[in-house]
């Protein structure tokens, strides 16, 4: 079936399935981050305003502490923790149907949100905004400076679904599977096959054709004899999947049946028994 691709250029969402992404829009970048500073800041001016009176008593150096402070909070603190505790997520994320990733697809971790956000004072509010724009509409896949230190991109999310269609032994496998031995799969390349199946029309071409490749190497240790010469990976692996499951499910149907055939034998009395004791 082939050798191992090289890593792909995707997203591991929380079940580890990689998934083709796209890169996120400049502007709908600008709108997530639009709208999370503008929420970032009307709970700023709230607490302001509740600790007013204690602010106006400050002198000048404990003044220019708190400001110091409500910045760091502002640009660097807040969204850091917020993009740490969701993997990537914010309010303004959300919104607009974007996630912040590794470069090689995987959640963002502290360190990552914290070099992400380490420029944002001079990417977003010295300049306003205009160095991150201009760097993001010229640089690859719309990073900003922070991106490219962080070495994360943000992607879209909202669109991609995952369709779970019925698996089916393609008809020029049925007789191959029905006698093949199939060892039970790893839950991990059982997921991952299986996901992928289902996100197959979300994969550009070569993605789609680098990762059926692989998973179908993974799958064959578990298989024989191979499929017959020249079987595409991606019928290799439903017929794999399906002749599995009906196999399991046969299994179950038929364990289930000698249970309910003991306890039908243990609700019996023993023969000879009086039963009117």
């Amino acid at each position: 079936m082939g050798s191992a691709p090289d890593p792909l250029d995707s997203i591991i969402t929380g079940e580890a399935v990689s998934i083709e992404s796209r890169p996120a829009s400049v502007m709908t970048r600008a709108l997530a981050t639009l709208i999370d500073f503008s929420f970032y800041g009307l709970v700023l001016v709230l607490v302001t305003v509740g600790v007013f009176g204690q602010l106006i008593e400050l002198n000048g150096a404990q003044a220019g502490t708190v400001f110091v402070v409500a910045i760091a909070l502002l640009t660097l603190i807040v969204p850091t923790t917020v993009e740490t505790v969701t993997r990537g997520r914010s309010l303004g994320k959300v919104v607009v149907g974007t996630r912040v990733v590794r470069d090689d697809g995987g959640p963002i971790r502290f360190r990552h949100a914290l070099t992400r956000w380490s420029t944002g004072l001079v990417e977003l509010f010295v300049t306003a905004g205009l160095l991150a724009f201009t760097v993001a509409m010229l640089g690859r896949r719309s990073k900003r400076l922070g991106d490219m230190l962080a070495g994360t991109y943000v992607a879209r999310v909202r669109g991609v679904e995952e369709y779970e269609y019925p698996l089916l032994v393609p008809p020029e496998l049925a007789a191959w599977a029905a006698g093949a031995d199939m060892a039970a799969l790893p839950d991990r390349v059982s997921l991952y096959a299986r996901k992928y199946l289902a996100r197959t029309a979300t994969l550009s071409p070569q993605a789609r054709q680098r990762l059926a490749l692989s998973l179908a190497a993974e799958v064959e240790a578990f298989v024989s004899p191979p499929p017959p010469a020249g079987t595409h990976p991606e019928r290799y692996l439903a017929a794999v999947l399906a002749t599995r499951r009906d196999r399991e499910y046969l299994v179950a149907l038929r364990q289930r049946a000698a249970d309910s055939g003991e306890l039908a034998a243990l609700g019996r009395l023993p023969h000879g028994v009086d039963q009117t004791g």
